[in-house]
């Protein structure tokens, strides 16, 4: 038995696992730099909420990196693509992107130069698009589905490590320079922007992966062909597998986030303005908010084995909807790093279980098939209406105040509770035509 356990986990210390921790940590360090930690700066340069509202809008490249992800399939890079490979040439494309915006922001100030910042974290956005495009395909073509969960779990570790890094370490980062009376926010973006390193080294250093055999490529004569089997097809099976429920289940997909993404936007505008300091922030969210995001996942893949996927759905959904009536609490409670602390922790937790039942509930619903494809579809359209929506976050906060605004974010989870229950009835219907064939 133990034997058994040694050989099982000895996936992890494979080459190829260790270098999808160091991608991981590459995909997810460009986030919360055009998101959360960007709006701190904006807020503390004196933005106003609005135009911070509005400035979130550069994530829907992440929502939109379905439309040109079969071009990042097909397309080859001259002189890149010959020397490193289809993949790892893309790969290096976006990292050297993402390098140099980053660096490039790190000079901008945005109290005299915002329309260059929104343009900076708009190619900051699609370049970390592009990357997670290329990385999702390296990954999967770097080994046989027997190495896929190890891969995608040093993926995620990765991932989070960087979210730490670029979330409370930036700000961190900032705070202790500018106490020191130079100008953080200049350093810790050129810090960011250092730490792509990781990724583009790694790369470097990676074997370019087999490509597999039939892979659809762009070409003139047969361009018809490759539209129809790379875009159309997947969202043909997907519609003749649920018939009209499919689009039920697609409206649950579109929102099942939205209070979270929503609400995120005005988050660190939030704490700035109740006079908590960057170091405070960064010290609730290293410490409490990763703990309770990790604890949320692993309750979430417990809760789902044992109740369902779609039961730890629906106590997600309403979890995550409940927990932002506390950010209201918060509001009106002031500067006070107890509340602060608990309201932190356990949004993380909600958000962590949520995440995890979401993540099973659209692995479920894909066709072996075409998996890789259908899947980054969904991930897709589950960002576009909630992103589109945060852009007027800051209006309405101007307009009714951080207090009644978190509670509309929480109404937001309503129609969202009720779409899981209508999701329930539509895999009974799916079974069931299933059957009947």
């Amino acid at each position: 038995m133990f034997r058994k356990l040694l050989t099982a986990f000895s996936v992890y210390r494979e080459p190829a696992t260790a270098r999808m921790l160091f991608l991981g940590f590459s995909s997810g360090l460009p986030l919360l730099l055009v998101f959360g930690t960007l709006s701190f700066w904006l807020r503390e340069s004196g933005v106003d909420l609005k135009t911070i509202g509005f400035m979130s809008w550069a994530g829907l490249c992440w929502g939109m990196k379905w439309v040109w992800a079969p071009f990042v399939d097909a397309l080859r890079i001259p002189w890149l693509t010959a020397r490193l490979g289809r993949r790892r040439s893309w790969l290096i494309a976006a990292q050297i992107g993402l390098a140099a915006s980053l660096a490039a922001m790190s000079q901008c100030d945005p109290s005299r130069n915002l329309a260059l910042m929104a343009c900076l974290a708009v190619a900051v956005a699609f370049c970390g698009a592009t990357q997670d495009v290329a990385l999702d395909a390296f990954r999967i073509e770097s080994g046989d589905e027997s190495r896929q969960a190890a891969f995608a779990a040093a993926y995620q570790m990765g991932y989070r490590i960087a979210m730490i890094w670029s979330g409370a370490g930036a700000l961190a980062i900032a705070g202790a320079v500018q106490t020191a009376g130079s100008d953080g926010w200049m350093v810790a973006y050129l810090v960011m922007a250092a730490s792509m390193l990781v990724g583009l080294i790694t790369t470097l250093m990676s074997p370019e992966p087999r490509a597999p055999v039939g892979r659809p490529r762009l070409g003139r004569r047969h361009f018809g062909q490759w539209l129809s089997d790379v875009v159309m097809q997947p969202f043909a099976d997907f519609f003749h597998r649920l018939g009209p429920w499919a689009l039920v289940v697609l409206a649950l997909i579109a929102t099942y986030r939205i209070s979270d993404v929503v609400m995120g936007v005005m988050a660190n505008p939030f704490y700035s303005d109740l006079g908590f300091t960057k170091q405070e922030v960064a010290a609730v969210s290293k410490v409490f908010g990763v703990i309770m995001t990790l604890v949320g996942a692993f309750a979430g893949g417990v809760v789902a084995v044992r109740i369902g996927v779609l039961k730890t759905l629906f106590l997600g959904a309403v979890l995550s909807a409940a927990t932002n009536l506390l950010f209201a609490a918060l509001a009106a409670r002031g500067h006070d790093m107890g509340f602060l602390i608990f309201t932190v922790s356990a949004d993380n937790l909600a958000g962590g279980l949520a995440s995890a039942a979401f993540v099973a509930y659209l692995s479920g619903l894909t066709n072996v098939a075409y998996s890789a494809t259908q899947y980054a579809l969904f991930s897709s359209v589950m960002l576009i209406i909630p992103k589109f929506l945060a852009g007027f976050s800051g209006v309405v906060v101007d307009s009714i105040g951080y207090g009644a605004f978190f509670t509309a974010t929480a109404c937001l989870g309503v129609p969202v509770v009720l779409l899981v229950l209508a999701c329930a009835r539509v895999g009974d219907r799916v079974r069931s035509r299933c059957d009947q064939r």
